[in-house]
């Protein structure tokens, strides 16, 4: 399910750019990045919520339930006024903050306002979609998801051609995707009957019991936004729009990477804080062998591979003219191998008692990346954006985070990197020679590209089930594979604030 949203989300960037311009459609990343840094005016209670809704659960506590979740209600009830009051100040001063004209300042405060009434709606019904995590069911938000984006795209299509432009595209597709919400909340009560939404519910102990945890969320949150999120907004105020969707072609691709290989770990949290209420040691050094290899597994392959075709990829997709994706998307492979293969370790942190830490660290590596950003993007431009982002990135994983889970969960690092790195790493190796050698027999084009695709990945999965990994593991991860097409549960939680263009 999350491969379909993303093979749409493939297909739709080059026809909104043909449409749009790429003036446009830079615009549009823009005002889009903008609202990604209101989500952190949740102050981490989205994510506590779903702690706590994980927590109680196991302890059968309906009525604890109920309070947090209306006590979450009530305050981002209060926390989506606010938001919208700070897009609309941001919203009729763009012309300050970016290089743009007068014109596209214009159409850019249409489409931030747009876009940041449905992130202000989102925050109130992130407690459905909360509830649903915790209660580990966030394959139903995942249909829902499936679903907005078909319809969303449907729209896109239909509102471009018919010649209409970026302000309609952008009312059009929001619509649909506020309407999205009210399948999130029936979600929740499908999970949970018992679930009481009611202002008398409200209780100050809950919310302090919440922000205890959310506080560190919180930094761990806005450490994110200036790891992963701020590069956009530097671009804009450095460079142009234009450069802005040049950036935007390559984070695509490294985001569709992303977000195939990394579902695993929004489902390991709830599974994590419910074996560190009980003190189980023995679960959490499995989650932390199995969780890392099986990133690394789905993660390597596919950043390796797309570093290697990166070139015939842009090419065919959407032209020369965004020939500057290829060096930045060298770069962010790595990034992304390096996030997604160590987001085991940040999981373990922050559902087993080690947040404070791993909040501490995100806020180093985000202060390194948005100086170095800085810095770098005058001198070298977009590229000098791209290394500013690996760099801090690669010294606080390998050095802080993926130590400190291998100490939380009491094993040696030497034991993780060996049972569980080195067998999904080794076959990579093999299979990057493979793509060195095809990209210069095959032709461009898609099907080319498809072929070498599936015959890397075939390799790999070749030799990763059957001979990095024991016959036992190869047996359960089968079996796990089949349990999970028995019963029909696709990944995704469907429930990010902000919208994507």
């Amino acid at each position: 399910m999350a491969g379909t949203e993303l093979l749409i989300g493939l297909f739709m960037l080059p026809f909104n750019v043909a449409h749009l311009g790429q003036a446009a459609y830079g615009l549009w990343v823009l005002a889009a990045s903008v609202t990604v840094y209101f989500s952190m005016l949740d102050m981490g209670y989205g994510v506590a919520q779903v702690r706590f809704a994980a927590h109680y659960r196991a302890k059968g506590d309906t009525e604890a339930l109920n309070q947090i979740a209306s006590t979450m209600f009530c305050v981002f009830t209060v926390v989506g006024l606010v938001t919208y009051g700070v897009a609309t100040a941001i919203a009729f001063n763009l012309e300050s903050f970016f290089r743009i004209t007068a014109e596209q300042a214009a159409i850019g405060r249409s489409v931030l306002l747009i876009v940041s009434a449905y992130v202000a709606l989102g925050f109130p019904f992130s407690v459905f979609g909360g509830i649903v995590n915790g209660f580990q069911r966030t394959y139903l938000n995942g249909i829902v998801a499936l679903v907005t984006a078909v319809v969303v795209a449907a729209v896109n299509v239909i509102v471009l051609r018919a010649g209409y432009g970026l302000f309609q595209l952008v009312a059009a597709t929001t619509a649909v995707r506020i309407l999205s919400y009210f399948a999130y909340a029936l979600n929740a009560y499908r999970v949970f009957p018992e679930l009481r939404i009611r202002f008398r519910y409200f209780r100050w102990v809950r919310l302090r019991e919440v922000t205890g945890f959310s506080v560190f969320i919180l930094l761990i949150d806005l450490a994110n936004k200036l790891n992963y999120s701020t590069d956009t907004i530097v671009i804009g105020i450095f460079l142009s729009t234009v450069a802005v969707a040049v950036w935007a072609v390559a984070q695509r691709l490294i985001e569709i990477v992303q977000r195939i290989t990394d579902q695993l770990n929004s489902v390991l949290f709830p599974v994590v804080v419910d074996s560190s209420t009980i003190q189980h040691t023995e679960r959490l050094q499995k989650i932390m062998l199995q969780g890392t290899r099986l990133s690394l597994a789905m993660v390597v392959p596919l950043s390796t591979g797309l570093a290697l075709l990166a070139r015939p990829v842009v090419m065919t997709w959407v032209g020369a003219k965004f020939a500057g994706s290829i060096p930045i998307i060298y770069v962010l492979s790595i990034a992304v191998a390096i996030r997604v293969g160590n987001a085991t370790s940040s999981m373990i942190l922050k559902g087993s008692g080690k947040h404070r830490l791993l909040s501490i660290a995100n806020i180093l590596m985000a202060v390194s990346n948005l100086l170095l950003s800085l810095i770098l993007v005058q001198w070298y431009g977009l590229i000098g954006v791209a290394v500013g982002t690996l760099l801090p990135l690669m010294v606080v994983s390998l050095l802080v985070v993926f130590p400190a889970a291998c100490h939380r969960v009491e094993m040696k690092r030497t034991e993780v990197i060996r049972k569980a790195v080195w067998p999904a790493v080794w076959p990579s190796l093999i299979t990057a020679g493979v793509l060195l050698i095809t990209r210069s027999v095959f032709k461009t084009g898609w099907m080319w590209l498809f072929v070498q695709m599936v015959l890397a990945g075939t390799i790999y999965a070749g030799l990763f089930l059957r001979f990095a990994i024991r016959e036992s593991e190869r047996d359960w991860y089968l079996a796990q594979i089949r349990r999970l097409i028995n019963r029909r549960m696709p990944a995704g939680s469907g429930t990010e604030l902000g919208i994507a263009p």
